[in-house]
């Protein structure tokens, strides 16, 4: 299983949740900081990533990644598991890829809602005026890297109408979409969009539960991704 971070994520910011969900899983687990995040190499400082920055990720350096390292989907199962921006990567990879077992999102976008952009101000004031920053600098060698690589980005007047609907439909393997029903970034039209586009998947709508799902309900993933993962009911 690769793991695939957030926006503002690391290795690190995973915590301990991809090795106990592996243990849970009976499989081997990649974790990794994308180009950018964590103790990866930093974002040239004039350096602004364009619109289609999750599609590159998807489409160029995952791919480079997993040849890197010699996974190869046709020889072993293969499963994504993505947050938030990393989910959406997931979802990119499966629509060009075959030789995927299966995927499981957490809070994914598949387009650009108010409430989400709403939520990236607040993130920018906390970042400039308040404890955003020492928060995110013991899990990025360069948190101002990662901060306004992202922050940028997803506020840019482009990025207002960036959407993956239309590549969703070609995605063929079992996909699981898990959101929090106090998602600050997001509505359930998220999840129940990938339902819509996607035969099979299986939606899951956590009560009582925010934008990360693996920190507010983690036993509860622990319990329901392995039984997906198996072609059980959850």
């Amino acid at each position: 299983m690769v793991f695939l971070h957030e926006g503002l994520g690391s290795l690190a910011m995973w915590r301990d949740f991809p090795q106990r969900l592996c243990q849970a899983s009976n499989c081997r687990g990649l974790v990794y900081s994308r180009p950018g995040y964590g103790f990866s190499t930093p974002r040239a400082g004039d350096e602004n990533w364009t619109v289609d920055f999750m599609h590159r990720h998807a489409e160029e350096v995952l791919p480079a990644l997993l040849q890197a390292l010699h996974v190869d989907g046709e020889r072993q199962a293969l499963w994504l598991l993505g947050h938030s921006d990393g989910g959406s990567i997931a979802l990119l990879y499966a629509a060009k890829v075959r030789q995927l077992a299966g995927v499981v999102v957490l809070a994914p976008h598949i387009s650009v809602e108010k409430c989400a952009l709403d939520s990236i101000r607040k993130a920018r004031i906390a970042y400039e005026s308040g404890t955003l920053r020492t928060r995110l600098a013991p899990f990025h060698h360069d948190p101002d890297s990662a901060f306004w690589g992202w922050n940028r980005v997803w506020l840019s007047p482009e990025f207002t109408n960036w959407s993956i609907v239309d590549d969703l439909p070609a995605i063929i393997c079992p996909v699981l979409a898990i959101q929090g029903e106090q998602d600050e970034y997001a509505t359930m039209e998220q999840i129940r969009g990938i339902a819509r586009h996607v035969p099979g998947s299986v939606i899951l709508e956590i009560p009582d539960c925010g934008h990360v799902p693996h920190r507010d309900h983690r036993e509860t993933l622990l319990q329901k991704i392995p039984r997906f993962m198996q072609g059980l009911p959850i």
